[in-house]
């Protein structure tokens, strides 16, 4: 099982995401740590990932290889994270065949009509409540 986790900016949100899945995983879960810059790659690494890479290409190239794609949901909106995310990696993840868990996270200048503004920490429970249902047991803790 290869889960790539996508995070920009500082990788704030993907460190918490690799580090809540570090969690929940057995150790043969691959975590691949996408970055839309070296920052954000390397705290998600710092926080347990099991590799790494960053930029347009490497996201572009990785998502094709994964069985399941983890971000916030502007991983999926051109331009979004102050314009980290450009229109060929939120193409690429769109058109991955991976399966897909975006978190509701609110982004500039776009209202999604029923989302709710919860809690990072709340989000996080409900991704693993997710994966839970979505995962077989040979991958959970």
């Amino acid at each position: 099982m290869k889960i790539a986790v996508i995070d920009g900016l500082g990788g704030g949100l993907g460190s918490q995401l690799v580090e809540s899945l570090r969690d929940i995983l057995v150790d043969s879960v691959e975590i691949i740590a996408l970055g839309t810059n070296s920052q954000a790659t390397t705290n998600m690494l710092n926080k347990g990932a099991s590799r790494g890479a960053t930029g347009e290409n490497a996201i572009c190239y990785t998502v094709r290889h994964v069985d399941l794609i983890i971000g916030p949901i502007g991983i999926i909106i051109p331009n979004a994270m102050s314009g980290e995310i450009t229109p060929a990696m939120a193409e690429a993840i769109v058109d991955s065949p991976a399966e897909r868990i975006l978190l509701g996270i609110k982004q500039h200048h776009l209202r999604i009509v029923g989302l709710k503004d919860v809690s990072l920490k709340q989000l996080l429970k409900e991704l693993e409540e997710e994966l839970r249902d979505y995962l077989d047991d040979i991958y959970l803790k």
